[in-house]
């Protein structure tokens, strides 16, 4: 059975929000409980993940996929155009506000094609989620946004150290993760993002640290907010993706990216998740034109289920 065809906010111009399944553009769907097993992280892993924060370099797309979703971020380099921008959340052709130092940086694309809808409930992606949104529990993951972060050759913008959950404090409680999947290889030269092991401990009063850097240009502002022993602790691990490869993170992780300074661009696609049962914690906009009031649950159009343990069963 086909999926059903997405709503069209105008003549020839779909919304896939309204798909709340895959469209099977990027993969094949799963029909047994036996396809969501084999993305089972295994103990160590989660272990591992715990103990420091994220995880590194876990295979997630194939080299082939990712040039077809690189094809499909042409529209936000300028190369093409797409009718429905509008549906996005966010779009910077550069955040960083400093054309010597571009960041590309954009929220809401899942909205715009097949592919990056279908790569919001990629099966590799979700099973491990569920795994790590709350320690010692597997949990239904719903889907929270979508990022891109586009460096450009040679003057690509820095992304300051932050805890993605200080910009998430709207939603609540803290049971978030995120993946950052490389649709090339990064290096140290072209901007990889790197991690501070142990910072997804790192709080304040029960909160996150504070934003330091709303533009993404100051790279080492977070230095003003961290104590000694935070500074001591500060030890960056390069994560050095493959293309095609993800980093799973804590939303409390601290990490960050210098600009590039290579040759050729360095173009990553991120997904966002929660686990079921988070809640609004404000009446104003969780993302451009979405509210859902205080104290609601987060669900609906915008917040799809992606995946629920069940489904092993």
């Amino acid at each position: 059975m086909s999926p059903p065809a997405p709503v069209e906010i105008r003549p020839g111009v779909p919304d896939y929000s309204t798909v709340h399944e895959p469209l099977g553009e990027l993969f094949e769907p799963i029909t047994n409980p036996e396809g969501w097993k084999k993305h089972l992280l295994p103990g160590d892993k989660v272990d591992q993940f715990w103990r420091d924060g994220f995880l590194l370099n876990v295979p997630l797309l194939s080299p082939e996929q990712c040039d077809r979703i690189l094809e499909d971020y042409k529209i936000f380099t300028g190369e093409t155009t797409h009718p429905g921008m509008d549906m996005m959340y966010e779009y910077h052709s550069n955040q960083s506000g400093d054309p010597n130092n571009v960041l590309i940086h954009a929220l809401g694309h899942w909205r715009l094609t097949k592919l990056f809808h279908d790569l919001a409930f990629l099966p590799q992606a979700v099973v491990p989620t569920s795994q790590l949104l709350v320690k010692d529990k597997t949990l239904p993951v719903r889907f929270w946004h979508d990022q891109l972060f586009a460096k450009p050759a040679q003057h690509g913008g820095c992304v300051a150290w932050h805890q993605d959950y200080s910009y998430w404090t709207r939603t609540q409680p803290m049971q978030h993760l995120t993946i950052h999947i490389a649709l090339e290889d990064q290096t140290k030269e072209n901007g990889t993002l790197y991690y501070i092991p142990g910072s997804h401990r790192w709080t304040r009063d029960g909160n996150p640290l504070p934003v330091t850097d709303f533009d993404f240009k100051d790279m080492e502002s977070i230095m003003t907010v961290l104590t000694e022993e935070e500074k001591k602790e500060f030890q960056p691990i390069p994560s050095m993706l493959k293309k095609g490869e993800a980093s799973f993170h804590h939303a409390m992780a601290v990490h960050g990216s210098y600009g590039n300074r290579s040759d050729g661009p360095r173009r990553a696609s991120v997904l966002n998740y929660f686990a079921d049962g988070t809640i609004s914690n404000t009446d104003d906009e969780l993302l451009k034109g979405i509210t859902i009031p205080t104290g609601r649950k987060m669900e609906g159009q915008f917040f799809p289920l992606v995946f629920d343990p069940k489904w092993m069963e």
